[in-house]
Formats: C-alpha cells, sequence, structure tokens
C-alpha cells in the first residue's frame, strides 16, 4: 500500500467517526449536555494520558509542557484553544440530543469557508477570487436561510466559529495531536471536575445513578473523542491539504443524512435553498484550493528547473 491510499484511509476513517458521532451522543440523549461534556473531558484526558504512557511519550508531554510554560502567548493560546473547543463539543451534543442535527452539519458545512476569513483577518492570508466568490456564496446560504426561518441559525454558526477559532488558536501551537489533546484537556480539568463536584452535591448527576449503560458510553466517550483524532493526525502527515480539505466534507454530509433519514428532521424548501448555495460554495473553494496547489506545484517546478 502506497503512502497516498494510507494517507487517504486514515483520512477517511476519522472524518467517517466524526460523521456518525449523532448516533453516539444520542444514546446520551437522557443525560444533561453539560455532563456529557465534562464527562468527555475528564475521560478524553485520562484515556490519552494512559495511551501517551504507553507509547512511552510521557517525557515529551513533559517537554511540551514546559515549553508552554516558559512562553505565556502560546500557554494563553492552548488555554483559550482548549476553551473554545469545550465550547464546540458542547454545542455540538447540545445540538443532536436537542434535535438540531441538520443545523450541526450546516455549521461544520461553512466552518472551512470562515476558516479561510480567519486566516485572512488574523494572519494576513491572501485569498483568491474564486475563493472569496466561495466565501460570498456561503453568505448568500447563510442569509436565505436566516429570512426563511424569520432568525439567525446561531446553532450553525456558533458551532462554525468556535471551530474556526480553535483552528485560527491551534496555528499558532505546534503540538503532535494526541499530547496536544492531553494538554488541552488538562487544562479544562480542573473545571469539569469542579462542576461534577457540583452537581454530585445537587443530586443532578447522571454518571453511577442511572445504569451501567450509561456510565460505560460516558466513560468511552474519551476513547471514542480520541481514537479519531490519532488517526487524522496519521493521515494529515500523508496528505496534501487540498486532499484533507475535500474529504473533511464527508462529516457535515453524513451528519445531514443521519438528520433528515435517521432522525426524520424537517428539510423543508428553505434548508434545500440555503444548503444549495453552501455545496455551490464549496465547489467552488475546493476547486480553486486544487487549482491553487497545483499552481504552486508548477511554479516550484518551474524555480527548480531555473536554479539548475
Amino acid at each position: 500500500m502506497n503512502i497516498d491510499r494510507k494517507g487517504i484511509l486514515y483520512a477517511v476513517a476519522a472524518y467517517g467517526i466524526w460523521g456518525i458521532f449523532p448516533l453516539y451522543w444520542k444514546l446520551l440523549a437522557h443525560v444533561d449536555s453539560l455532563e456529557v461534556l465534562v464527562s468527555r473531558v475528564i475521560w478524553s484526558f485520562v484515556f490519552t494520558y494512559v495511551f501517551i504512557i504507553l507509547i512511552k511519550q510521557r517525557q515529551l508531554l513533559l517537554e511540551d509542557l514546559k515549553s508552554l510554560w516558559k512562553n505565556k502567548k502560546l500557554f494563553l493560546s492552548l488555554l483559550g484553544a482548549s476553551f473554545v473547543i469545550s465550547c464546540n463539543w458542547f454545542l455540538y451534543i447540545f445540538a443532536v440530543n436537542n434535535n438540531h442535527v441538520v443545523d450541526a452539519s450546516l455549521g461544520y458545512y461553512i466552518n472551512p469557508l470562515i476558516t479561510v476569513v480567519f486566516g485572512m483577518i488574523f494572519f494576513k492570508e491572501k485569498l483568491s477570487k474564486l475563493q472569496i466568490s466561495a466565501v460570498i456564496v456561503a453568505f448568500l446560504g447563510v442569509v436565505s436561510l436566516t429570512i426563511g426561518y424569520g432568525e439567525v441559525p446561531w446553532i450553525a454558526l456558533l458551532i462554525a466559529f468556535s471551530f474556526a477559532s480553535y483552528s485560527a488558536l491551534k496555528k499558532q501551537i505546534t503540538l503532535n495531536a494526541t499530547r496536544g489533546l492531553v494538554l488541552e484537556t488538562m487544562l479544562m480539568l480542573p473545571v469539569a471536575i469542579v462542576y461534577y463536584i457540583y452537581i454530585m452535591s445537587t443530586n443532578k448527576v447522571s454518571f453511577l445513578q442511572i445504569n451501567w449503560e450509561t456510565d460505560f458510553i460516558l466513560v468511552l466517550g474519551g476513547i471514542v473523542t480520541a481514537f479519531p483524532l490519532v488517526l487524522f493526525a496519521n493521515g494529515a502527515k500523508l496528505l496534501p491539504q487540498y486532499v484533507i480539505g475535500f474529504i473533511q466534507y464527508m462529516t457535515p454530509t453524513i451528519v445531514l443524512i443521519l438528520g433528515i433519514v435517521l432522525y426524520h428532521e424537517p428539510f423543508t424548501k428553505t434548508e434545500l435553498i440555503s444548503f444549495s448555495f453552501i455545496w455551490l460554495s464549496i465547489i467552488i473553494f475546493t476547486f480553486s484550493t486544487i487549482y491553487e496547489s497545483k499552481k504552486r506545484i508548477q511554479i516550484k517546478r518551474e524555480t527548480a528547473n531555473v536554479d539548475i
């Protein structure tokens, strides 16, 4: 098996698992979304830390932590990233368990486009005319949905903006994906533990109070969170960015299908018009990304030939 095929398998597996996440979180619909979130933080930390020990990277983790502590700007960036990804996790769990699966898929469809805009605003990255066109078309899709609903699709937008913010903050930090997740969840761990102590004291806790199946699913949430991230990290190393960018649309597509077919959420003419704008923007954006990538490769080849 060549490297590209391995990378594609890793990426498809990661995005496929993320796509079927609603099936998992629906199993916890009877548990408060905030408890599901803090449980996810706690058990993600536990399992990823154990995994780091098993692969003998504990020393590297300590070195990562020391270097971040010395560089306060990077430490604050990681703290901010930990906070916004926790918000993103909560919004997604809340959306799934409150019959907004279609809204969640919309959020992840438009997220890459918002990420591009953030790159332009915060990192002075230049957008091509096609990329600007894609962003405008996506914006029209959100506007059409807002007009059709009579209200802003806030769940979709918050999911998209929180993940785009996470990406922007993480761009400043070069960490191994698995060790990065350990550190991110570690920073949120004190808050999660304090919240669990609080709900235990008020008898509003579900863990160890309902049945063993609920407890098992809550604990397993840590592995479910970490496993696709490891797959993605392996795939990202082996594939060009434009291929990853194309495969990532698997996730919202699977989520959308689940929302319509399995959970029977409404998909009226209003949603169809809005999503058509979004899909068109994705086609434009993907074409632009592939074109720009090939153009850069061609320029590098020409430069190399001149040097020779």
